[in-house]
């Protein structure tokens, strides 16, 4: 039967699909995807910019060196939208290339419209890395219909950070070094009440005023930490929206004192400057406060406030852009860089990830870094985002989330208004096509 081909029913698709938003990135891809290489180098984007760039650059070069015949070309693109949109026009375009970095959180809007190849695990058992070795609760989401779409790096979850110091006097450490745990929501309401007494300082903060993730990780890891509905797979959103609004008011509860108007910039300096015993952050914040705070910084997975632990989380991965005729040469070598990119995470544990890589985190080594080991346990009950073509790390439901938290959190609105928001733009979202 004659017709369009699926990839070219899928360009139109992504070029219909916003195309004004759409253009300057598009225009930005020809630039980076039509430069000229060595043909022998496999070509790897990425999104890692700052310390996390300057590292990943570090480790790709050792790789190198130690890899006989392997040779790099990386592309630093611009992190959020503008990166997927490059990314998702490349492989629908053919100018993909040869691996990328993917959230792993957005992997459901990549995979099913043919934009990733999946890869071939026995190829990379050749070079020392079998499913075994890898996080399964994390793997477990790099799978699309059974086939391996993704490798994770790593996990990247919300966690708490504490001054050992402010947290000792109150009496709030365990023999251990670590936190006493939190009975209830109702329990850390007074905790941080008596830190704020103790110490005539603000109590533990909360940045998330105008922020585009902040809001959503933490209503994310309270709202799964219950268990109760919320379910994607339908036209509408399924939600128990009790749940959900005595989730919102607990939230409202924890910035009501000192961070009802606070942003995360504002909150990250008081923390490092000592203004606070403890923040509630992502494990990225790491060397910040470890600049800062030196052997008084303590770290732990996110407190248990609900039924059953877990804390909005997502995954650095790999993915190999569609190719159409794929050099099996070229994917060998990409195999055998991916290998040893996870084989080198004891050096990306220094910017605060979580390897995915078993044998790396089990190692003496990573026992030996601080805080990194006290909190490598959050790897173990990793939140991702609900599973949706347009959910995941840098998306804009993660901001439409925030945006409906936001005068709730600031004192303007009820949980209820905030809930009903929420599910009105999900189901907005619902009631459009993937464009892959």
């Amino acid at each position: 039967m004659n017709g369009p081909s699926r990839r070219r029913v899928l360009k139109g698709a992504l070029y219909g699909a916003g195309a004004t938003a759409l253009a300057p990135a598009l225009s930005a891809c020809g630039s980076v995807t039509g430069s000229v290489s060595d043909a022998e180098e496999i070509q790897y984007w990425n999104l890692f910019q700052g310390p996390d760039g300057g590292l990943m650059k570090d480790i790709t070069h050792d790789v190198e060196r130690r890899t006989p015949g392997l040779k790099v070309r990386s592309t630093v693109l611009e992190w959020g939208p503008p990166y997927y949109t490059k990314l998702a026009m490349a492989s629908a375009g053919g100018r993909s290339p040869d691996l990328a970095i993917l959230h792993l959180t957005r992997l459901p809007g990549y995979a099913p419209g043919g934009l990733l190849d999946p890869f071939d695990m026995g190829l990379l058992a050749e070079f020392g890395v079998r499913r075994e070795d890898l996080n399964e609760t994390v793997f477990k989401r790099c799978l699309y219909e059974g086939e391996p779409y993704a490798i994770p790096l790593d996990t990247h979850p919300f966690i708490i950070y504490f001054d050992r110091d402010m947290m000792d006097r109150s009496g709030l450490l365990r023999s251990d070094g670590q936190p006493l745990p939190f009975e209830s929501p109702a329990h850390y309401l007074e905790v941080a009440e008596k830190l704020r007494k103790d110490h005539k300082k603000l109590g533990p903060l909360f940045g998330h005023v105008t922020d585009a993730a902040m809001g959503w990780r933490m209503f994310w890891t309270l709202f799964n930490q219950t268990g109760a509905t919320f379910d994607l797979s339908g036209s509408r959103l399924e939600i128990d929206r009790e749940v959900a609004a005595e989730i919102v008011e607990f939230i409202a509860d924890i910035v009501r004192p000192d961070c009802r108007t606070m942003d995360l910039s504002t909150a990250i300096a008081a923390f490092a400057n000592g203004q606070s015993p403890m923040i509630f952050s992502g494990e990225w914040e790491l060397n910040t406060f470890r600049s800062a705070k030196k052997d008084a910084l303590g770290a732990a997975p996110f407190p248990t406030f609900f039924d059953r632990p877990g804390a909005a989380s997502d995954s650095h991965s790999l993915v190999l852009p569609h190719q159409s005729d794929a050099d099996p040469d070229r994917r060998r070598r990409t195999h055998q860089f991916v290998a040893e990119l996870l084989k080198s995470s004891l050096a990306w544990a220094e910017a605060g990830h979580i390897p995915a890589y078993r044998p790396v985190v089990e190692s003496k080594e990573y026992a030996g870094l601080h805080p990194q080991a006290e909190y490598a346990a959050a790897a173990d009950h990793p939140v991702l985002d609900p599973q949706a073509w347009f959910t995941g790390s840098g998306s804009d439901f993660q901001n439409r989330m925030c945006q409906a938290l936001q005068p709730t959190l600031t004192g303007s609105a009820s949980a209820r208004s905030a809930v009903r928001n929420m599910e009105s733009e999900i189901n907005t979202f619902l009631s459009k096509p993937n464009p892959a």
